[in-house]
């Protein structure tokens, strides 16, 4: 049986296999592989029980698990259950996934939400039976030349452009971001969730 890492467990949604590897539906699995390489952790390995790849680490000297879903994103749940098993563990639970809502080069940091329509989120908070739990949003919105959000209408819109592939400058502007969420997870460690959401949520 795979020993956990505790207290901390970082998960980024998306949908597994090589089609949808680059999708922007993915941000959230692209992210946490990020981190992964940044605090060069443990190697993926695949965990029956939770049905997920998990990898393991230390970012400045907590221990982290790391999870990527290997179930479909309206089932991220059921990977995230067997390890945030209380109300004080979901409470150590960073979950990582795209918004709609957000444009392309934003993300925002909020904890004790509802689900705002997102499949993977309703899928966890009905698993866990709490929202008290952190999420960080990356926005995949395409926006106008003068930078408004341009929301895809329609459902065969929205899910042509949440499953396309990130193009090359959306590409650039994913990796900025995740550098900067790379570096946001030491201040929430060290100086809380409120410190850490007024710095994040500035850019």
């Amino acid at each position: 049986m795979y020993t956990f890492f505790m207290p901390y467990i970082i998960a980024g949604l998306g949908n597994p296999g090589e089609e949808y590897k680059g999708t922007r539906h993915n941000a959230g699995r692209i992210a946490v592989g990020t981190i992964k390489h940044a605090y060069d952790f443990s190697d993926w390995k695949p965990d029956m029980k939770t049905k997920a790849q998990i990898s393991k680490g230390e970012i400045d000297g907590e221990k982290v698990t790391l999870v990527v879903p290997d179930t479909f994103m309206n089932k991220s749940g059921s990977a995230l259950a067997p390890l945030a098993t209380s109300p004080k563990k979901a409470e150590k639970l960073i979950v990582i996934y795209d918004d709609l809502d957000l444009p392309i080069g934003t993300m925002r940091m909020s904890f004790n939400r509802g689900s705002g329509g997102h499949r993977g989120l309703e899928s966890i908070i009905k698993s866990l039976k709490t929202e008290a739990f952190v999420r960080i949003r990356i926005g995949i919105a395409p926006t106008t030349p003068s930078g408004k959000t341009k929301k895809p209408s329609g459902e065969s819109a929205v899910e042509k452009h949440i499953l396309g592939e990130f193009k090359k400058p959306e590409q650039d502007v994913l990796k900025k971001n995740t550098k900067r969420l790379v570096e946001i997870l030491p201040v929430l460690f060290e100086k809380g969730l409120s410190v850490a959401m007024s710095e994040f949520n500035k850019g």
